[in-house]
């Protein structure tokens, strides 16, 4: 199942004159406030528009269906409010709101499924993991086993940049 905001999300338009559209993918984690930063000073930079994609992974709890259905809408409304609130902070920086997509599913498959459908999107921004344990799951499964198979580009951000190393390189 998936819900995008038609009031924001991008129009599609010739390519000669498409606005360049940087996805972020939003999560919980550190690095990914990396990846929307750098998005959103290259759209500014660009002239161009960030998308913010949540996707909202499936319980476990499907033989209690009224527990699930609770789960289901608490976890929306974690999600709506955490969108609304990265989307303040895409506008802070860059001055144009965001178009938002909001997904249920796996993430690895929704993310395809959003690239596919959507023609405006341009980039795929993502911030590497700053642990041990590598560069993060989905940076893994995206550049190792999907790269040759997207028709964008992929953007990996180191996530232990600060701000100032961010304004420098966008």
């Amino acid at each position: 199942m998936s819900t995008e905001d038609p009031t924001s999300a991008p129009s599609a338009a010739p390519a000669a004159c498409q606005t360049r559209i940087f996805l972020v993918v939003v999560d919980e984690t550190e690095e990914m406030t990396v990846a929307l930063h750098y998005a959103a000073r290259r759209a500014r930079s660009t002239g161009g528009r960030v998308a913010l994609m949540h996707c909202i992974e499936p319980g476990d709890f499907q033989h209690w269906a009224a527990v699930e259905d609770l789960m289901r809408q608490e976890r929306r409304e974690e999600a709506e409010q955490l969108l609304q609130r990265l989307a303040r902070d895409v506008v802070d920086i860059c001055g144009s709101p965001p178009a938002i997509y909001l997904r249920e599913g796996d993430t690895r498959d929704e993310l395809l499924a959003l690239i596919a459908e959507e023609p405006t999107i341009s980039i795929l921004v993502l911030a590497a993991g700053t642990g041990t344990a590598g560069p993060g799951p989905l940076i893994t499964y995206i550049v190792g086993k999907m790269s040759g198979t997207l028709r964008i580009p992929i953007t990996i951000v180191p996530g232990s940049l600060n701000d100032l190393q961010l304004d420098l390189i966008t």
